[in-house]
């Protein structure tokens, strides 16, 4: 389990990441609309972090991984700019599709309230 500092320097990661990849100049990045980092997983030497990323479009997840990727070393450097640790984590990005799971799931919860609704609010019966 990690600890409250590793905690609190994920926290930082994913706060200068979300500025930094806002100002990206890379069309693969800048021209798909939403990027947003969910998630950073920084290991306890703080050598490698692994950044996880939705993007709006999924259909650009791919070009937008390809990005960031080639945008690393960049972001790397500003992140050790601003955070000032000794050791800046090597990123390591992922596509993350737990917000789009998470919508997914609120819109299977709709359709049951729906057919409540149809049903008169009724509970099925169980037999």
């Amino acid at each position: 389990m990690a600890s409250n500092r590793i905690n609190r320097i994920n926290d930082e990661i994913q706060r200068e990441l979300a500025a930094q990849i806002r100002n990206l100049k890379d069309p693969r990045v800048s021209g798909t609309g939403m990027v947003s980092v969910t998630r950073v997983d920084a290991t306890n030497d703080l050598r490698y972090a692994r950044v996880y990323v939705s993007v709006l479009n999924k259909d650009q997840e791919k070009d937008v991984l390809k990005g960031l990727r080639s945008a690393s070393g960049f972001l790397r450097r500003e992140l050790g700019h601003a955070l000032q640790l000794r050791y800046t984590p090597e990123l390591q990005f992922i596509g993350d599709d737990s917000i789009q799971h998470g919508a997914h799931i609120l819109e299977l919860l709709r359709r049951e309230e729906e057919k409540d609704a149809a049903r008169g609010g009724e509970p099925p019966e169980e037999e």
